[in-house]
């Protein structure tokens, strides 16, 4: 069963700096039926604009994913950390017992476009790390790039050593599909999956899915995407 969550229902947050989406609910935007899929608990969004972002702030107990997909983002926490994350890599942060982190628009003339992911880790106030990886080609082809086992090991997709290690069940691939392309994922007996449309149109076992798009995939054995135009999206295999 795949049900789809248009791009259009998903909340809103506009300020100054910021045009974000929620997927799920998030910070003042509640939506009682779309809380979270298994433990997927936020995918944001979001677009800052040059030199502005998001201040010193805190989180705790969390697997936190950030793939940038325009632009630039410059990430600064209190283990020390300062890095800037552009298309092509993937960053993961374990807010674990606690922890500060900025992210800011590392350009002052362009605006940068963001996927945050939140997932629910699986053992609360382990001590917070960071990490960051650059990433394979996506072209016509599924990439893991987050994993329980990071690059050590792990099943499925293409360019596993590449994926950052999450403390949670779960994994997360990329992929990106030009017109015609086709790539199959199987999801093993008792899982779940999401998908998410970064951008473009792309079928997901015949539906059409848009930029914006989201799918809940409950009791399939496999998904089989394609591309109808340039499109990149994330796959979550969940518990």
């Amino acid at each position: 069963m795949i049900t789809v969550r248009k791009s259009e229902e998903r909340g809103r947050t506009q300020i100054g700096w910021l045009d974000g989406r929620h997927t799920f609910s998030f910070g003042r935007y509640l939506d009682p039926a779309h809380m979270a899929f298994s433990t997927l608990r936020v995918i944001n969004d979001d677009v800052v604009k040059p030199g502005l972002g998001f201040s010193m702030h805190p989180h705790d107990n969390m697997e936190i994913v950030t793939y940038v997909l325009d632009g630039a983002l410059r990430h600064a926490d209190s283990l020390g950390t300062g890095s800037v994350i552009r298309p092509g890599e993937i960053q993961r942060m374990s807010a674990g017992s606690g922890i500060r982190h900025s992210e800011v628009n590392a350009s002052t003339t362009e605006p940068v476009r963001l996927l945050q992911i939140w997932i629910e880790p699986a053992e609360r106030d382990i001590p917070p790390s960071y990490e960051q990886k650059s990433l394979p080609s996506l072209d016509g082809r599924i990439v893991e790039i987050a994993a329980p086992a990071g690059g050590a090991g792990g099943a499925g997709g293409a360019g596993g050593e590449h994926a950052v290690r999450v403390h949670t069940d779960a994994r997360i691939y990329a992929t990106k599909l030009a017109q015609g392309d086709r790539v199959d994922h199987a999801i093993a007996q008792g899982r779940r999956a999401w998908v998410q449309v970064a951008r473009g149109t792309l079928t997901v076992n015949g539906q059409t899915l848009r930029e914006g798009d989201g799918a809940a995939v409950e009791d399939e054995a496999s998904l089989t995407l394609e591309g109808v135009d340039n499109a990149e999206a994330l796959i979550f295999d969940l518990p």
